[in-house]
């Protein structure tokens, strides 16, 4: 478009520029707040001393625990050493008069009974009057290997409700001097330790059953 003509009418001029003078101006933006200052960095011994400041040291220990050396741990005992031990306790016990068993034998016979225990029961055990629940034959084992075997077959009894075992265990004819030693370990296994808390009596069974070469055992209900 062209300018305009002079003389043209504008009736809104006047009222333009009036409204130029009633719109105020605008206000100046204030000046940005100053930048922190930089936090200085942290000193740790200095906070370290700051947080212990007043604690007082522990006395020394006359005892001389505090910081003493562990102590050097004790090599383990092998099964043979437990179970000589045992063997040898039995025997001190028997000799003395001290065992909780009641324990008699001799070259061909062994029985032995749980302390309060009735002897009719023994009686009745020796005589073979209690049903054979179960046998372990322990021929050509070791003393280790026969009490391992012996422990699971009396557990594995005892797991099953079962009264009356027998155990074979020969009469060490081919052992050295002829002795019977699996008969002499029986009768510490079954009248000590774990075991005999399982066992009221054990005699030696009636030749039908093996006679000397082996034992019935009666278990606790």
């Amino acid at each position: 478009m062209g300018k305009k003509p002079k003389g043209f009418h504008q009736p809104f001029a006047a009222l333009a520029e009036r409204t130029k003078e009633l719109v105020p101006a605008p206000k100046p933006k204030p000046p940005a707040p100053p930048a922190p200052a930089p936090v200085p960095p942290l000193d740790e011994e200095r906070l370290f001393a700051d947080e212990m400041a007043g604690v007082a040291p522990l006395d020394p220990d006359p005892r001389g625990r505090l910081n003493a050396p562990a102590p050097t741990p004790r090599p383990p005992v092998s099964r043979r050493v437990r179970e000589e031990a045992e063997a040898y306790a039995q025997l001190a016990e028997l000799v003395g008069g001290e065992g909780a068993f009641d324990i008699s034998d001799s070259d061909e016979y062994i029985e032995g009974l749980a302390p309060g225990v009735d002897r009719r029961l023994l009686k009745k055990l020796r005589r073979g009057d209690f049903a054979l629940q179960g046998h372990l034959d322990l021929h050509g084992l070791t003393a280790e290997e026969a009490r391992g075997e012996v422990e699971r077959f009396l557990d594995g009894a005892c797991a099953a409700g079962k009264r009356c075992l027998l155990i074979i265990h020969g009469r060490g004819l081919n052992s050295k001097e002829g002795v019977p030693i699996l008969k002499e370990r029986l009768k510490v296994w079954l009248s000590r330790g774990r075991l005999s808390r399982a066992v009221l009596a054990f005699s030696t069974a009636r030749p039908a059953d093996g006679g000397a070469g082996a034992i019935y055992v009666l278990l606790r209900r």
